[in-house]
C-alpha cells in the first residue's frame, strides 16, 4: 500500500487508511510503535502495559530528580 507524507501543521506525516485502522483495531488517539532495521520500516502498535510503566517511571523520576543524582555520585 502507498501512502504520501502530507504537511500537518508544522510537522509532516501520513494518512492512514480507514480500512488498515479498522483492520488492526486502532482509532485516533492510540499511540503506534515505528521502528527501523536493514532500510525497511515497521509500524506497529504500541504496548499499552510498557508505555504506561514508562509514564510511570518518568513520574517517579521527576518527582525523585534531587535523590537519583545523589544516589547516581
Amino acid at each position: 500500500m502507498n501512502v504520501t507524507i502530507r504537511k500537518i501543521g508544522n510537522s509532516e506525516g501520513i494518512i492512514i487508511p480507514k480500512e488498515v485502522l479498522s483492520r488492526l483495531g486502532l482509532k485516533a488517539g492510540d499511540s503506534l510503535e515505528i521502528s527501523e532495521a536493514n532500510g525497511e520500516w515497521t509500524i506497529r502498535a504500541a504496548d499499552s502495559d510498557f508505555t504506561r510503566q514508562i509514564q510511570h517511571a518518568e513520574r517517579f523520576m521527576d518527582k525523585y530528580k534531587t535523590a537519583l543524582k545523589k544516589l547516581a555520585e
